[in-house]
């Protein structure tokens, strides 16, 4: 079955020799028994991510601790008839016809939507404490066309009691609560962008599809989506708000429009419409790694406080699986360094910008897969919910 190549394309920086160095070690890690899967993490999250579909399939399920033998399992027959997610799953598949390669023949478009409608079944029958949302199926949709039917159904599964978990409670709470990081690590990165935006009371709804759907639902390069979920399947569940700041603060704003922006009229709506109005043209290689130098310098325990009075489940699930590694939590070690230079600065910066720092490239993809390594760990930890609590009303937030 054909699929959408994403094979990165080779740069001056990134040539056909780079490559090879790179497709020969990710070979290396997968080669022992058990797979390196730091090295695997590393690799995912260094420039130029996985580099092919042919080579993701085999990483991603190290990436979500999926035992072999479940990927090996056939998938069930599901039933269609008197389920209750089924009408809606099947609208939003239906609205799902550009995130299909273009020039595919309706044929097999059609046959691969009715392979997405099974998969998102099968894994909310499997997990009756998982609900549907809208945006959802942007993700499946995106493992569907990488690895198949089959592997899709394991790993989105996993996916879905993990990463994705507080997306798929019955109310919006704690999707809500993730969406609350967001300004407070935009105040850190760009104050006077913070400022702007609170004053126009725009709030974080604006980032909502691109956190619910990993940016998929946003971005038409189908590259540029894989390249995405390589960095977030090695990293902390809580990685896609740190790039949706990244995208806001750095990039979409500060580097593209920051005078636009800040010159216009102070509106709601106004300054709504310019946040959602995504260029497609950005250089996501660098956004990535301004999203793992904020999460290095901004960790999530330190805007807790600030985003919520409660945690997320991805994240409370995450520390779980962090018990079971003998890692050296690298955050803590940051954290106290920052105090120490902070102490010997004194307040002389008190009122200065904050800015990103740049740790060299070696040390930053070693620390991120470090944050990330122990969700392949082994730990079982999922997160119970109510099942009896009544399902929310489904809102129709994508066109």
């Amino acid at each position: 079955m054909e699929k959408p190549s994403s094979d990165v394309a080779p740069s001056p920086q990134d040539g056909d020799a780079r490559r090879q160095r790179k497709r020969a070690d990710i070979a290396q890690a997968l080669a022992v028994s058990p797979a390196d899967v730091a090295a695997l993490r590393r690799m995912a999250i260094s420039e130029g991510g996985l580099l092919s579909d042919e080579i993701r399939g085999q990483v991603w399920p190290w990436l979500l601790n999926v035992p072999p033998t479940l990927l090996e399992q056939q998938p069930e027959t599901v039933e269609r008839e008197n389920n209750k997610d089924y009408n809606q799953v099947l609208l939003d598949v239906q609205r799902s016809l550009r995130r299909f390669p273009p020039g595919m023949p309706d044929e097999q478009r059609e046959g691969l939507q009715e392979e997405l409608i099974d998969i998102i079944l099968r894994v909310l029958k499997r997990n009756p404490q998982l609900h549907y949302y809208q945006g959802y199926h942007d993700i499946v949709v995106t493992f569907l066309l990488v690895l198949g039917e089959r592997l899709a159904t394991g790993l989105v599964e996993k996916l879905s009691t993990h990463h994705l978990r507080d997306f798929m409670d019955p109310t919006m709470d704690n999707t809500k609560h993730i969406l609350n990081y967001l300004m407070p690590i935009i105040e850190r990165v760009n104050p006077e962008v913070h400022d702007f935006m609170q004053q126009a009371e725009v709030g974080t709804v604006f980032a909502l599809s691109w956190l619910i759907t990993w940016f998929g639902h946003v971005l038409s390069d189908f590259r540029h989506v894989v390249r995405l979920y390589d960095f977030f399947l090695a990293c902390h569940p809580l990685m896609p708000i740190y790039f949706a700041a990244v995208f806001v603060c750095l990039f979409q704003i500060v580097l593209y429009r920051e005078e636009e922006v800040l010159e216009c009229e102070c509106d709601m709506a106004m300054v709504h419409h310019l946040l959602s109005q995504i260029p497609q043209d950005l250089p996501y290689e660098t956004l990535i790694s301004r999203a793992g130098d904020l999460f290095v310098q901004f960790p999530p325990s330190e805007l807790a406080r600030e985003a919520a009075v409660h945690e997320s489940m991805a994240s409370s699930t995450f520390k779980d699986f962090e018990l079971a590694s003998t890692q050296q939590r690298p955050d803590s070690v940051l954290r106290r360094r920052r105090r120490q230079r902070q102490s010997a600065l004194g307040n002389s910066t008190d009122n200065a910008v904050v800015a990103v720092a740049q740790p060299s490239t070696a040390r930053r993809f070693v620390r991120l897969a470090v944050m990330g390594l122990t969700v392949a760990l082994g730990a079982a930890a999922l997160a119970v919910v109510n099942t009896a609590l009544e399902w929310a009303p489904k809102l129709d937030l994508f066109p």
